[in-house]
């Protein structure tokens, strides 16, 4: 099976999926997506793999969805030509593929492990935290900034870290760094940025030692046990709360999408981000920025 924007490999029982888009901090794109899919079933499908490896190329695992241009020529996430219902309609039919994707996930007779390389935003910080364990280098950093500019949070990372702490997170849309991740119980383990990849395969290996069909029930156990107990009738309700949040637009909303219109994707993320700095934590705080500084 052929990719364009993930790197796909099988080395010793273990699927490697890597996120292949690292001059745009792997954002994930619609192609992308469907590709990490398409190579998780294959990976699920080849009985001489007993676990997968998820990470990204470059400085990020994934800076989240794609703010650039459609084919269409025109972004999702802008109203901009359309009528009240076209755009609750986008939004909804987005929305509601969500908890389908991390289903999907939860399905596969193998586990996913989440190698997190450097930034894990947006949506990719939605990935991670479907994942089934998530390592994590010393340098990664977690956040939902989306949320500044009116979007929506995944109650995953209620289910998982409890509710006061997705509160302080995802009503802010502030980074963590790694060890916070670790302190809430987001992360699994952190590693030094070079043993990363070497720590997952280990872990990785260690799992395919036990019998596969041991692997696979007793994930079945954990996830659709999970699912079965209300948290997939959560991310259907996060579905329908999503898209009210997605197409709830208001004027500073339509001042930040002028300023992209007109100047772009970084003029946008600096009006959006901008008065937020510096982050609590993370290459954004005021000790990240002046450790860069210092470095130049």
């Amino acid at each position: 099976m052929s990719y364009q924007d993930i790197l796909y490999s099988v080395e010793d029982a273990v699927a490697t999926i890597t996120l292949n888009r690292p001059a745009v901090m792997n954002a994930l794109s619609a192609n992308l997506e469907n590709e990490m899919h398409r190579a998780f079933d294959q990976a699920d499908a080849d009985r001489s793999v007993r676990a997968i490896i998820l990470t990204g190329a470059g400085a990020a695992f994934s800076a989240g969805y794609d703010q650039g241009p459609s084919p269409t020529g025109r972004r999702k996430t802008d109203p901009n030509g359309l009528s009240v219902a076209e755009f609750i309609e986008t939004w909804q039919r987005n929305d509601q593929v969500l908890a389908d994707k991390w289903m999907h996930m939860w399905k596969l007779g193998k586990p996913i492990i989440a190698a997190v390389n450097g930034w894990a935003m947006g949506g990719g910080f939605w990935y991670q935290l479907a994942c089934d364990i998530t390592i994590a280098s010393e340098q990664a950093t977690f956040s939902q900034p989306e949320v500044r500019h009116i979007s929506n949070t995944t109650f995953l990372l209620t289910a998982l870290c409890g509710w006061k702490v997705a509160n302080r997170w995802a009503l802010t849309g502030d980074h963590m760094d790694a060890a916070e991740a670790y302190r809430i119980g987001l992360v699994n383990e952190v590693v030094p940025h070079d043993q990363l990849i070497a720590r997952a395969r280990a872990l990785a290996k260690r799992i395919a030692m036990v019998p596969e069909p041991s692997v696979r029930l007793n994930k079945a156990i954990a996830m659709q046990g999970l699912s079965a107990s209300g948290v997939h009738a959560a991310l259907l309700l996060e579905a329908t709360l999503g898209a009210l949040a997605h197409s709830s637009h208001t004027p500073e909303r339509e001042h930040m999408f002028a300023i992209q219109r007109d100047k772009g994707v970084k003029a946008y993320l600096e009006l959006r981000d901008g008065p937020f700095l510096p982050e609590p934590m993370g290459p954004k705080s005021a000790k990240g920025m002046a450790a860069r500084a210092a470095k130049k």
